[in-house]
């Protein structure tokens, strides 16, 4: 993201300090998928996913979708998203937002890609979509359900639906505590540590940029819940999230 035209090797480097291996750089319109796989290939810790934010789901054309195919099948593209229904913000109609989340739901299931799902405010539509998808292709779905918001109920139905929990600075937050909840009932081989940078920075950061380095509040703030070390997360977590996306890191 332009957030970061500024430095963005040194926010790699101190990802790399801070005990990040590898990012996965997510696209969210058809520009910042473009330059999320240009970024992957000149950077052997960046990995690259793909996709059209529902704010932007109207721009989601058979062209668009064509391009999205072609990219989707490079060699450092490792999953389908940021996708998905904001209700929300609504700054596409609802249903262009469900054409645009099937879509690309149908391209993840052919290329055999893992999907990250936005879902804010639209639950049970949500569910209802990736039900039918997973339904339609035998239960092959996998996926993060990116910056989880929901309750115990939702994630529990997500996890039978074939995907991670995504959890992100909010955990960190005094208010947050549905989503701490959702932390310590949720088995921890379903659950991935993500950012969202540049947004959503953690509590201990709260007012700065984000950036992959603070991934590690996360981690401790899920340690805490869980009653675990910050060691035995991250190694439990990063494992998880190796599987779901194929990395291999030589």
């Amino acid at each position: 993201m332009e957030a970061y035209d500024a430095d963005r090797g040194d926010v790699l480097r101190r990802a790399a300090e801070a005990g990040v291996s590898w990012v996965i750089d997510v696209g969210a319109d058809m520009a910042s998928s473009r330059r999320a796989v240009a970024l992957s290939e000149g950077e052997s810790a960046v990995f690259a996913a793909v996709g059209v934010h529902p704010h932007d789901a109207c721009t989601l054309t058979p062209g668009a979708l064509a391009e999205l195919r072609a990219l989707a099948a490079e060699p450092r593209v490792v999953a389908v998203g940021e996708i998905g229904l904001d209700y929300y913000r609504d700054l596409a109609p609802r249903g262009e937002q469900r054409r645009a989340f099937e879509a690309q739901l149908a391209l993840a299931l052919e290329l055999r890609r893992p999907v990250i799902v936005h879902s804010r405010e639209a639950r049970e539509d949500t569910l209802a979509i990736l039900r039918a998808a997973a339904g339609g292709q035998g239960g092959a779905l996998r996926g993060v359900m990116h910056c989880f918001s929901g309750d115990v109920e939702f994630a529990l139905a997500a996890i039978g639906l074939g995907l991670h929990i995504g959890i992100d600075g909010p955990v960190t937050y005094p208010r947050a505590t549905v989503l701490a909840e959702v932390v310590r009932q949720v088995p921890l081989e379903h659950l991935v540590l993500e950012t969202d940078s540049p947004y959503l920075t953690p509590q201990p950061r709260r007012g700065q940029r984000n950036e992959p380095a603070f991934v590690r509040y996360v981690a401790e703030r899920v340690a805490e819940l869980r009653g675990l070390s910050v060691d035995e997360v991250g190694r439990v977590t990063s494992a998880n999230a190796r599987a779901l996306f194929g990395v291999k890191m030589s």
